[in-house]
């Protein structure tokens, strides 16, 4: 007699909610996904982690600039713990944490499609640089929203390593977004601030994707993602509006 699973396709089980649990048993198409979302994941963390690691000399106290290197430590141990699950599908840890220039960026006023560039899959937000406390403060609480929303989501995907790892950084990324919100108070509506809002919030926005997005429709398909990129921008802008209009930066 064989049970439901047996004559369940793979593409069945996982549209239903079904979960994969190693790399022994996901299917090649599935790999591929799977594999590009962890690399962006990865690679976004270890650049967030160079680029704040340039704040810490910036920062105006010592509070400040615990703050900033905590920031920086757990957002590379982040990496590792996502990286540690890549290995188990062939990646060469070593030689990928060498692979790329984590703290390289591009100019400030550069003009970047949001889609990878260079050889690297950190997202396009991370190609901008830092220009003081201020900037790196503004736009870790930007940021650090954004991530409660698109990481969020990763924490109920179908590839349930990867959801168990994601659950457990969330509640620390959520706190250097507090982090960032504690300094951010303490510096307050100065027009820099506002410069910097300005400046980060459509680069932030941008980190969500497309609003249509075939690639979303694929991954919903595997059981990766549920919840499409507009809706999740949506709920992101909103609860950074209603976080700025409370600081007076809107």
């Amino acid at each position: 007699m064989t049970n439901d699973f047996d004559t369940m396709t793979m593409g069945d089980y996982l549209a239903q909610g079904g979960k994969l649990t190693s790399p022994e048993n996901v299917p090649p198409r599935y790999r591929g996904e799977l594999l590009r979302l962890m690399s962006s994941f990865v690679d976004s963390q270890l650049a967030a982690s160079a680029g704040f690691a340039g704040a810490i000399n910036w920062a105006p106290g010592i509070k400040s600039r615990i703050a900033a290197s905590r920031i920086t430590l757990e957002k590379a141990d982040h990496a590792e713990r996502v990286l540690d699950l890549m290995e188990g599908f062939g990646t060469d840890a070593a030689l990928y944490e060498r692979a790329h220039d984590w703290a390289a960026r591009e100019p400030r006023d550069s003009t970047l499609e949001a889609k990878r560039h260079g050889g690297d899959m950190r997202l396009s937000v991370f190609h901008y640089p830092l220009t003081g406390w201020t900037d790196a403060v503004v736009m870790n609480v930007l940021m650090g929203l954004a991530t409660q929303h698109a990481v969020g989501e990763l924490t109920q995907c179908s590839y349930q390593p990867l959801a168990d790892v994601l659950r457990d950084l969330l509640p620390r990324e959520r706190r250097h977004m507090e982090l960032g919100l504690e300094g951010l108070e303490r510096i307050g509506a100065t027009e820099e601030a506002k410069t910097s809002v300005a400046y980060w919030m459509p680069r932030v926005a941008e980190t969500f994707g497309p609003a249509q997005s075939d690639r979303f429709e694929r991954l919903k398909a595997m059981g990766l993602r549920r919840t499409d990129n507009e809706t999740l921008r949506t709920a992101w802008r909103a609860e950074a509006e209603r976080t700025l209009f409370a600081l007076g930066l809107t």
